[in-house]
């Protein structure tokens, strides 16, 4: 299996949220495809180095209709946006305009919340901005958090993560942590839309170490919820994908 089936991305919307990599995965999906649509739903760093073109418009379908009308069936990703909000990043649109994807015969990677380059988050009452025609979120959380202290300096919202899981700041965040933030209906599975699955990913498994810490993570998500699988994945490396478990 290669990660674009691990991750049930090869059609469909395809969401990632989390922390640990939402960037570097839609990449790495956008890469292995013949064509893909590259969006988001919030706020999103620079990404026109990784597409073939980003159409900065108010109106995503007619960009990616001109899109097909000039490249066909060739390969392309193309990144649409709404607006450019300052140098080094992008703002994202409404949900309801990713939903206006779904005529394209094309998968869609939306990156639809926020971590601020931490590794390890919960969501705050406005996230994640999921559209209605979800098919997949993937929801991240690097492996490498697991023995660090919970602090701004690895955590993103760090008062959420302490209420789903029992913790005090800067104590120890533990494999049982992590899949309890992932497994919460409040966090990694936050308004899960109708029919959406959802597929934890575990990344920056880089050593064997570090997996047997993932697979940990992995035993504790599917005592709490029913997912699929759990992808164990390095999304930097060329051949990303670990394990699924």
């Amino acid at each position: 299996m290669d990660i674009v089936t691990a991750l049930d991305a090869a059609t469909g919307t395809t969401c990632v949220v989390g922390a640990g990599g939402k960037k570097t995965t839609m990449k790495t999906l956008a890469d292995r495809l013949d064509r893909s649509i590259v969006t988001a739903t919030v706020r999103i760093p620079i990404f026109d180095e990784w597409v073939d073109r980003v159409a900065v418009t108010p109106d995503p379908v007619d960009a990616v209709r001109s899109q097909i009308e000039r490249e066909g069936d060739g390969e392309w990703a193309l990144g649409v946006v709404p607006e450019r909000e300052r140098e080094d990043r992008y703002y994202g649109y409404d949900p309801e305009e990713i939903d206006r994807l779904s005529e394209f015969d094309l998968p869609v990677f939306v990156k639809a919340d926020g971590a601020r380059m931490r590794k390890f988050k919960a969501p705050d009452e406005h996230e994640p901005r999921l559209p209605r025609t979800a098919d997949t979120v993937v929801s991240i959380a690097s492996a490498h958090v697991v023995g660090e202290p919970l602090s701004e300096e690895i955590v993103h919202r760090v008062d959420e993560v302490a209420r789903l899981t029992g913790l005090e700041p800067g104590d120890e965040i533990t494999p049982a942590d992590v899949a309890t933030v992932l497994a919460s209906d409040e966090g990694g599975r936050k308004g899960l839309p109708d029919g959406a699955t959802m597929i934890p990913l575990l990344n920056m498994v880089d050593d064997e170490s570090l997996e047997a810490t993932a697979r940990e993570i992995a035993a504790e998500i599917h005592e709490r919820v029913d997912v699929p699988h759990v992808v164990l994945a390095e999304m930097r490396a060329d051949e990303p994908l670990v394990d699924i478990v």
